[in-house]
């Protein structure tokens, strides 16, 4: 574990906590390591809400499906991104989502009713994890909020436009490389893969965009001389 320490200094969980500090709460914490294999189920849709993960390398998956076996894709978590902490601390009974692995992955799990009650020990260190854990669902709640107002757009153009627009916005520049692949980007628009597929070369031969592979690069567009 002494390997991440670094790593886990840079998640918000963490933050104002030192590497030294941290590896000694980490026994504290409940904290066990688990390495993922590409499409290993890491947490299954059901299973206890009990633990709190948090991404050391590779990437994780976080699906929801439907009654009819219909997947959407909630999120794509990388190092050191967490999953899993609104359900433990929400202390609802199990987990509505499941997490896989998006490729091989090396994860950390904590005991969230560790994280949550404050030990002796570590008392001073342990009350800035949980204010750190609350601004973490907070944020984690604010992206959501923001995936809604993306899903509730009607097309699968003003979709593909919005989310594009917010990941250029996100990089601080109109060029930009996605994180996902065309079919988990259509399971996290809640669109069919071919139609965004054409809708992705409709965009490029109005001028909107360029593509290639992942690479876009979003265009103005030129208003029209009449």
């Amino acid at each position: 574990m002494r390997e991440y320490l670094a790593l886990l200094g840079q998640s918000p969980l963490f933050r104002g906590i030192s590497p030294q500090e941290l590896e000694g709460m980490l026994p504290c914490l409940g904290a066990r390591e688990l390495q993922a294999d590409k499409h290993q189920m890491i947490f299954r849709a059901g299973d206890p809400a009990r633990w709190v993960g948090l991404v050391l390398s590779g990437a994780v998956h976080v699906i929801q499906e439907d009654y009819y076996g219909n997947r959407s894709l909630v999120a794509l978590l990388q190092p050191p991104q967490l999953f899993g902490e609104a359900f433990s601390c929400a202390g609802v009974d199990t987990l509505p989502v499941t997490v896989e692995a998006a490729q091989d992955s090396r994860i950390l799990l904590l005991d969230c009713q560790r994280v949550l009650t404050t030990c002796d020990d570590a008392c001073v260190f342990h009350r800035r994890l949980v204010t750190n854990l609350l601004k973490v669902v907070a944020a984690k709640n604010l992206m959501l909020t923001q995936k809604l107002s993306l899903l509730s757009k009607r097309t699968t153009r003003e979709k593909l436009m919005a989310y594009l627009a917010a990941e250029a916005q996100r990089a601080g520049s109109p060029s930009f490389t996605l994180s996902l692949d065309r079919q988990a980007l259509a399971d996290y628009l809640g669109v069919d893969r071919s139609a965004m597929s054409a809708e992705l070369s409709k965009l490029r031969r109005d001028g909107l965009l360029q593509c290639k592979g992942r690479h876009i690069v979003l265009q103005k567009a030129h208003s029209k001389t009449p």
